[in-house]
């Protein structure tokens, strides 16, 4: 099925390199752990994640290897790596499973609510496609550090993951429309994780939306390291005919 996923994050909007890099994990993956349809068929490949997972705790106690993967150089890191790319064939996977009615009705309302939530999430990737290739227009000095594909944490996957002149880690999410108080909890929670893994590191956070309602506009302005920002969007054209 690894065709199909290299088709599916490039509908994703990831680059060309990012995809040959994933794809190129996950054959790593596979050909020390195993076929990754059997570890999604026996457990949504919740035990291979686990394996993969390595902490700054492990880092700083100089645990071994926990994988059978052959790797030189940043343990942490490539390990990380490799869990990411795991995770994104997670989601592909998690991608066929369409919720399913039990009438004609709830069939009908679950396409609509689906193809809403696809446009939303649609817009979102070329957000995010669009922000790595100007990240500076952002913030002066920031530099992307996550290899092109969102960071798996512990609470989802963070949008965006940079460092700013600083050296302290950005955490970027983007929401297409209005962002609620919900969406800040959210990114809170992402802090909180790579708070966690980057023991000691100083961390801040970037919500990017629309329009922000008040509850959250409230919610963040008790948060000194979030910072809100608002997108706009300006078409330009050109002649068709040409």
């Amino acid at each position: 099925m690894i065709s199909e996923y290299r088709q599916w994050l490039l509908d994703q909007k990831y680059a060309a390199n990012t995809v040959t890099a994933q794809i190129h994990r996950v054959a790593r993956v596979e050909e020390f752990h195993g076929d990754l349809d059997e570890h999604y068929a026996n457990d949504r490949m919740t035990t291979l994640l686990a394996l993969l997972r390595y902490s700054t705790e492990d880092l700083r106690r100089n645990r071994p290897n926990p994988t059978l993967i052959p790797i030189e150089g940043d343990l942490r890191a490539n390990l990380a790596s490799y869990r990411s790319a795991v995770e994104g064939y997670r989601r592909f996977r998690d991608s066929g499973d369409l919720p399913q009615g039990d009438s004609d009705v709830a069939q009908t309302r679950s396409v609509d609510v689906a193809e809403d939530m696809g446009h939303r999430i649609g817009l979102e990737r070329d957000m995010q496609a669009a922000l790595r290739l100007a990240i500076s227009q952002l913030e002066p000095g920031l530099v992307i550090i996550d290899d092109g594909v969102e960071r798996s944490v512990e609470s989802g996957f963070i949008d965006i993951t940079a460092r700013d002149a600083t050296g302290a880690i950005v955490v970027v999410e983007l929401k297409a429309g209005v962002a609620s108080q919900r969406a800040v909890a959210q990114i809170l929670s992402y802090m909180g994780d790579v708070a966690v893994e980057e023991d000691g590191t100083p961390i801040r956070g970037v919500l990017i939306a629309f329009e922000f309602d008040s509850r959250a506009k409230s919610a963040a302005r008790m948060v000194p390291n979030l910072v809100l920002r608002k997108y706009s969007v300006r078409f330009s054209f050109r002649d068709g005919h040409a």
